[in-house]
Parts: structure tokens; sequence; C-alpha cells
């Protein structure tokens, strides 16, 4: 298993989505996602989110909040421990990401946009500032088959 970070940088209502077009092989490709990656040697998650936040936007977190682990299995690939944040505070300019497109989006239309289905799942969640979450979602052949929240069953989004 593989652990990563994902961070959804909010202002005015929006966030920080990153629209992955600029890679041929990628799992994301044409999804929208928030911004985040690979940890390093050493890192811990908070390491890594800022890293890779300051790396793929120029933006420096000044504050986040750790939301939840959400575990990815898949028939298709490697697992993942994704480690997931939200920021609210930070500093810097925008820049140019090598992995895809930065756009603010406006919250309530994430869903209208390409996404992974289980991503409705952990935004909501974000978006209620429940405490720490621990999600499971299992994906056979790209679809969203089973979501664990807290070690019990949770309805998928239709």
């Amino acid at each position: 298993m593989q652990n990563t970070t994902l961070c959804y940088i909010e202002k005015d209502g929006c966030y920080l989505m990153l629209h992955r077009v600029k890679k041929e092989k990628d799992i994301n490709k044409d999804k929208w996602i928030g911004i985040g990656g690979h940890f390093e040697e050493n890192e811990s998650p908070e390491d890594c989110v800022k890293r890779e936040c300051l790396e793929e936007t120029g933006l420096n977190l000044l504050e986040e909040r750790y939301c939840g682990l959400v575990t990815f299995v898949s028939n298709t690939c490697e697992g993942e421990y994704m480690h997931l944040f939200h920021a609210e505070k930070f500093s810097g300019e925008l820049k140019e990401c090598d992995e895809g497109l930065l756009e603010w989006v406006p919250i309530g239309k994430l869903n209208d946009l390409p996404h992974w289905k289980g991503d409705e799942i952990f935004i909501k969640l974000l978006q209620s500032r429940v405490p720490f979450f621990s999600l499971k979602l299992v994906y056979k052949n790209g679809n969203l088959t089973q979501a664990i929240l807290n070690g019990k069953p949770t309805e998928i989004p239709s």
C-alpha cells in the first residue's frame, strides 16, 4: 500500500481543484481532484501535504486540518492510504502545475465535474467538519462497489 496526501484548499466558497489532463499514464486522467501526492522518505502526512501543495500550486499552507484517512482498494491498481487535509489559510501566488490545470471551483459544482464517486463521500465529511474519520473505498474496474465509514458500511452516492 502506498501513502499519499490530498488537500482541499478553500477560498471564497471554492476549492482549488486540479484537472488531471497533462499526463498520459495517469490513474486520475481527466478527473478533477484536490492537491497532493506521494510521500517521500521520512515525511509525516503534514510534511508531505505542505510540500506537495507548494510544488503543485505555489501556495504555502499556513494552517491545515488533518481530516481523515481514506483507504483505497482496487482490482486494477495498488492500494493506497490517502491522508486527507483541508486548508483555508495559505500564502503565495498560484503557479502553473505540470500535472494538470488548476482552477478554483465552487464547492456546489464539484459533482458536475468528472471525479471518483468516493470523493463525494469524503468531501461531504470534510465540509461537515466531521471529526477525524476512517473511510475505506473499494473500486472494481473503476466503479465504487463498497464504502465503509469508521468500520460500518455507508451509502454509495448514486
